[in-house]
Formats: C-alpha cells, sequence, structure tokens
C-alpha cells in the first residue's frame, strides 16, 4: 500500500508541476501552434484528413455502412483489419483500443467486442480516426493503436435528423432514427436503431495426438455446425448547454443491448488405428445477452485562441450473460446421455475521469498538460449443473466459480511542441500506476498484480515541397491482460475442451516505430508509412495438452515479439468519374516463443494484405461502388491462419435532395471462410469454418428539417469530443 500511495503521489505531482511550468511561461493572448504536420483531402469520398498522429477517414460515402454494421465499414478502412469473425486488428495486432468520440467504451471489451462491433449500425458513424502511434496524451492502451469511432452529431438551429430502414436477405432487418434540435444555449441531440441479423456457420476440427495408452496416435474429428438471429438495441441521447461563449457542459446518456440465441450441433469422433474409441453427438442452444448503460458529463472553457481546459466523467455499466442448455449423447462407447445447464454472469462497472489543459506558449510551441483515472470492478459468476440422464440436474460445485478483480489505473502526462527550424517536435511523457486485485473466491486465492510505466513519445514533422511531408514517430504503448485472462479458474467446456486464464500475467509492452511521407496534389493523395515493432511479454492464446485428448486453452506471456512492414494509401480520381482508393500492407512478424516450452520456438513469417475501393457516379444522382479486401497468412503463437478475402457491391440512388435509396450485397461470391492450424510437438490441430455471410440489403433514408441538407462530404466539426 505505501508503494502504491508513494506512485500516486508522483502522478500528481507530474500534473501540478506541469501546470504551473505552463502559468509561469505562457503569454496571455498568443495563439496556438498548428499540429504537426497536417494535410487535408476534401472532395467526394474517400475523403482522408491526415496529420502526425493520426488518420481520418469519412464513412460519408460508404454503401455498406449505410446498411451494415461497423465491422462492415471497418473493412474499407486502410490499416483496419477485420476477419470474416469479426476480430478486428491493426497491421496484424490485434490488441486495439476502441473508442466513440474519443473515449473508450466497456462495449469493445472481452469477449463480446466482436459482437458488439456486429451489431452497432455504421450509419451512425461519421467518420473513423485510425491512431497507429498516439502521443503520451492519449491512453497507452493497445499495443495495436486506437481506432475512434466519431458519431454524427449536427447544430443546425431548429430541428433537423433523418429516417433509415432496410430489409436483408433471410429475415435481416435494420431500422433507425436521428434527430436534434437547437434553441438558443441549448442542442439536444438523439439516436436510436435496431438491427436484426442471421448467423449461420459449419466448421470442423480435426486434432491428432499421442495415444496415452502408447497405441500410436489418436485422431478426433469434429463436424459441427449452428443457426441464430442476434438482436441488437442502440440508443444515445445528449445535451449540449453553452453556459457562455467560451463555456460548454454537456451531458449523455448511451445504451447498447444484444440478444443472441442459437442453436447448435456437433459430433465428436476418436479413433486409433482404425478404431473408434469415443464417439458422441451433442445438441445445444445458446442464448448471450450484453446491456451496456454508460453516462457521461464533460465540461470545457475557452480561455482563448488555443488555451482549453476540459473535464469528462464517465460511469458505465455492463451486465452480460451467456446461458447454454445441451443434450451429449454416447455412441461409443454405449454409455448413458448427459444433460448440461451452464450459465456465466460478469457484471462490470467501469469509470473514468478525464481532465486536459491545452497552452499555446507563442512562436509555435503549445504546452498540454492532463490527468486520467481509469477503474474498473469485476464480478464474475459461473453456475454450471449438470445429470445424467434419467437422473436429476444439480448444480456440479466443482465446475462453478466466483472471481472478482478490481483494478485503478491513474495516469498523468505532458506533451510539448515547438519548431526547430523547418522541423516541428512533439514530444510527451506518461506516467501510469496500475493496481490490480484478484479474487479469485470459489478457491480462495487472492493476488495482487501491480505495477508502474512510463510512457514516452515523439513525432517530428518536415515540410517538402507544396503538399508534401515527411513524418516521423516513436511511442510506448501496453496492452493490459483482460479480466477474464486473470481468472485461474478451469471451466469445462466439453469432455475434451477446457478454458482458463492465468493470475500471473504480465501487461504487454511494445515500442513503435514509424516513418511516413505524404503526398496531395487535385484530389489525389498518397501516403506511405514504414513501421518497426518491437515487443516483450505479448498475451496470447495457448493450447496446452492435458493427456488422454483434452485440451486447456489460456493465456500466456510468449516471450518477446517483432513485426516490420510498409503500408501504402492511395485515393484518386480516374476517367469517366471514376474515383479509387487502394490501399495495401506487406508485414514481417517474429514470435520467440522459447519460453513457453513443449516445443515453442522463433518463428516469423511474411504476409500481404489489402484493400481496394471503386467509386463510379454516372449521373448526379446514382452512384456505385465495388469493393473487396484481402487478409494474407497470419502468424499465430503456436501456428497461423491461411489467408481471408470478401467483396461487396453497392448502389445508391438519390429521388430527391432529402430522400434516397440503397441496394448492397456483402460478400458477393460466399469467400468467407477461417482456416486455422496449431502444431505442437504433443498434438495437432486444424480448424475449418465457413461462416454465411452473405446478404443483400434494401434501404431508404429520409431526412427531414434544419433547410437544406448537410453536405454528405467531409464534416470535421461533427461528432465532437
Amino acid at each position: 500500500m505505501l508503494q502504491r500511495t508513494f506512485w500516486l503521489a508522483t502522478a500528481a505531482g507530474l500534473a501540478v508541476t506541469t501546470q504551473a511550468l505552463a502559468q509561469a511561461t505562457a503569454k496571455p493572448g498568443e495563439k496556438p501552434a498548428g499540429t504537426v504536420g497536417e494535410i487535408v483531402v476534401q472532395g467526394t469520398a474517400p475523403a482522408v484528413r491526415v496529420d502526425a498522429e493520426k488518420k481520418s477517414y469519412s464513412l460519408a460515402n460508404d454503401l455498406q455502412a449505410t446498411t451494415g454494421s461497423v465491422s462492415d465499414a471497418l473493412r474499407n478502412v486502410p490499416s483496419v483489419e477485420v476477419d470474416v469473425q469479426g476480430n478486428i486488428s491493426l497491421r496484424g495486432d490485434p490488441n486495439v483500443t476502441i473508442m466513440i468520440d474519443g473515449k473508450p467504451s466497456g462495449m469493445f471489451k472481452g469477449e463480446g467486442r466482436a459482437q458488439a462491433l456486429q451489431g452497432l449500425p455504421a450509419d451512425q458513424i461519421e467518420r473513423v480516426e485510425v491512431i497507429t502511434n498516439p502521443s503520451a496524451a492519449y491512453n497507452p492502451e493497445g499495443t495495436g493503436g486506437i481506432i475512434n469511432l466519431i458519431t454524427k452529431k449536427t447544430a443546425k438551429p431548429g430541428v433537423s435528423g433523418s429516417v433509415r430502414a432496410s430489409l436483408g436477405s433471410e429475415g435481416r432487418k435494420t431500422g433507425g432514427i436521428n434527430a436534434s434540435y437547437r434553441s438558443g444555449r441549448f442542442t439536444y441531440t438523439g439516436d436510436a436503431s435496431v438491427r436484426r441479423d442471421t448467423f449461420k456457420q459449419r466448421f470442423t476440427v480435426d486434432r491428432d495426438f499421442a495415444d496415452p495408452s502408447g497405441a500410436g496416435r489418436v485422431r478426433e474429428f469434429r463436424a459441427a455446425g449452428g443457426a441464430g438471429r442476434p438482436t441488437i438495441k442502440s440508443g444515445r441521447a445528449s445535451v449540449d448547454f453553452d453556459l457562455d461563449d467560451k463555456t460548454r457542459i454537456t451531458g449523455g446518456v448511451r445504451y447498447q443491448g444484444i440478444d443472441f440465441r442459437s442453436h447448435n450441433v456437433d459430433a465428436v469422433d476418436q479413433t486409433t488405428l482404425g478404431l473408434t474409441r469415443l464417439g458422441f453427438n451433442t445438441n445445444n442452444d445458446q442464448r448471450q445477452g450484453r446491456a451496456s448503460v454508460e453516462t457521461s458529463l464533460n465540461a470545457s472553457h475557452k480561455f482563448g485562441e488555443g488555451h482549453d481546459l476540459t473535464f469528462a466523467f464517465t460511469r458505465e455499466m455492463i451486465d452480460e450473460d451467456r446461458s447454454r442448455v445441451l443434450l451429449r449423447q454416447f455412441r461409443t462407447p454405449v454409455a448413458p446421455s448427459t444433460f448440461e445447464d451452464a450459465e456465466a454472469r460478469n457484471r462490470l462497472w467501469r469509470t473514468q475521469v478525464k481532465l486536459d489543459y491545452t497552452r499555446p506558449l507563442g512562436e509555435g510551441r503549445k504546452l498540454k498538460l492532463g490527468y486520467e483515472l481509469n477503474g474498473d470492478d469485476n464480478d464474475y459468476v459461473f453456475v454450471f449443473g449438470g445429470a445424467t440422464l434419467p437422473g436429476p440436474a444439480a448444480v456440479d460445485p466443482t465446475r462453478s466459480n466466483l472471481f472478482r478483480l478490481d483494478q485503478q489505473t491513474h495516469g498523468a502526462y505532458v506533451t510539448y511542441e515547438q519548431p526547430v527550424g523547418k522541423v516541428t517536435v512533439l514530444a510527451g511523457l506518461r506516467a501510469e500506476a496500475t493496481l490490480i486485485d484478484l479474487n479469485q473466491v470459489t478457491q480462495g486465492r487472492t493476488d495482487e498484480n501491480d505495477y508502474v510505466r512510463l510512457y514516452p513519445s515523439l513525432h517530428l514533422g518536415y515540410p517538402l515541397a507544396e503538399g508534401q511531408q515527411l513524418t516521423a514517430s516513436y511511442s510506448r504503448r501496453v496492452q493490459r491482460p483482460q479480466a477474464a485472462d486473470y481468472n485461474a479458474f478451469q471451466v469445462y467446456i466439453d469432455p475434451q475442451n477446457l478454458s482458463g486464464g492465468n493470475p500471473k500475467l504480465k501487461p504487454q509492452i511494445t515500442d513503435a516505430f514509424e516513418l511516413g511521407y505524404q503526398y496531395r496534389k487535385s484530389g489525389t493523395i498518397f501516403l506511405a508509412t514504414a513501421y518497426y515493432r518491437d515487443g516483450r511479454d505479448a498475451v496470447n492464446d495457448i493450447l496446452r495438452d492435458l493427456g488422454d485428448g483434452q485440451i486447456l486453452q489460456t493465456k500466456e506471456n510468449i516471450g518477446s515479439f517483432r513485426s516490420a512492414g510498409l503500408e501504402l494509401v492511395a485515393n484518386g480520381r480516374l476517367p469517366g468519374k471514376l474515383r479509387y482508393n487502394v490501399s495495401g500492407n506487406l508485414l514481417w512478424s517474429e514470435i520467440d516463443a522459447t519460453d513457453l516450452g513443449f516445443g515453442a520456438a522463433r518463428r516469423s513469417a511474411y504476409t500481404a494484405s489489402g484493400r481496394a475501393s471503386l467509386d463510379w457516379q454516372p449521373t448526379d444522382k446514382d452512384f456505385v461502388q465495388l469493393q473487396g479486401y484481402m487478409y494474407g497468412k497470419r502468424l499465430l503463437s503456436q501456428g497461423y491462419s491461411e489467408p481471408q478475402g470478401i467483396l461487396n457491391l453497392g448502389y445508391r440512388h438519390k429521388f430527391a435532395d432529402n430522400l434516397s435509396g440503397v441496394v448492397t450485397v456483402q460478400d458477393i461470391f460466399a469467400l468467407s471462410r477461417f482456416d486455422m492450424l496449431v502444431d505442437t510437438p504433443a498434438f495437432r490441430e486444424r480448424t475449418v469454418g465457413k461462416p454465411k455471410n452473405r446478404a443483400v440489403f434494401v434501404g431508404v433514408t429520409y431526412a427531414f428539417g434544419g433547410g437544406k441538407p448537410r453536405d454528405t462530404g467531409f464534416d470535421f466539426g461533427a461528432g465532437g469530443q
């Protein structure tokens, strides 16, 4: 506790010292310096804005965003990769922090992150900010970087808004409304939406391991399939009050509810020397529910041009439950059927307090400093009940557990910007103290996992000819394990599979370096970025052979890892009213997992990924878009995943200034699939899946109020912090 108190005092001292420095050196009335290396590209989509810390991409003319989810829209954003199962990564790193309007959201934490992204309608999002190498002013969580979703927000006098609805194949439905009202010093904004989707997939798992009796090898083959219907409801409301011309207070509430029900079947067979040693079938019904309610209070005050003080408070509650009712029927050896009823529940309370101060110091100099508190309070309950039929079902205390985690992170930062000749320098330092209390109540085990880290950053900008610029940057980032990753209790999944966490996990640390070139002329933009990442203590999924074909999926710090790559982005016009958006990424990655033992070693691989979008506007009222992406072979801690790809098509027609219709086709040629291989001396496992992602949507959008509709180009004033 004394150590905790000392480091909290140190963090507070850093904030006080930097504020005193600002007050001592600033001169009243001086204007702020511009951001390092900013280039703005305007015009028809895809509109792009680039500065030293982030790249912003408008979704205004992304037709998949009109009828699809945020996952669908992110597939067309450079640097971002979303696989067919909804898992997201930045340049191959899955440790990504996802924010909404500059604030982290508990919706995008833990096992439900992919589902939340697939459920959130993309038509609520104005633009996407991709921050691969943030400065110390940003929370360092997420070694891959930050994806910031900026929501639509208008401030027209009177009432304005839009209504949208779409129908899709196999019973898919989406609908929503957004509206704003501005009167005097008050602005009211709100939106609500509902999405009904369809989920279908089939997959196989082919596993090979040594027969514990010594009679050769055992082959286990699992054939499975499932179908379900997720329903996602979301809404938000906010009120802005301008106390005066320099002070604004904003209060808001946000809600998302997910209800996903599915039915799944599988058949498992184990053979040795051509003879069946085990065989069973299962039928199970699953339900996943997730409700998130977030309240926020923000305040900002402008002392002068570029001289700001902002305060933000967020309190969020997430209630997540997963239940599974299962019937297992044994074929070999002949045995009574078993019944299982398992329920997992996670209650999370998340708190964030953030204070930021910005002051220009004259002659292109600028100082920023701030303090941030992030607190998580997690309660995990898992109850397992079962019976050997025809006996009665009862709770199994050996397979049920209660786990609690409390985590606080206190951080203080300072950044300083100054031109040195033609070079603009932005340097920063962040100090954070993380305090973690673990309580595995069922096992009577408590642990503390406290640590303190410093996170430096440096960004440089150098202008070349008009419209050209060189940038260079460095930052240190951290990936803290998810709460469930610390839970040591081994959860029973089926006779062959268990899962469990690791309370000894350390945070993953990455040092990231980038060198970039930007070119812009006459509506064309070209970006080239070379990057290198050096990391340690990577937290990865590890499969351990417990014997007799039983596999434990757990988490381990695998050791060091490195990656390097070159990313190219090009946007421009072609003859015939065509516009292109092309990006590609060549990545080399290496994992050194020798510390894990059991045959793990240093491995490396090259992979390539890319995306392309071709827009055609034959008339002022018609717009056609073809999109495609491909992700190359991906290195895993104990194997690799094969390439994936999808092709989409969309068409929009404007019937009037305030009425338009759209038709989209996702995964035209049904290319969605996943193929993963785990290969160790103890066992080998290959999983091949085929999700049914092909869908057709027909939608309509009607805008009302506010006079002339807002231009669908880039609006950097929308979706404010």
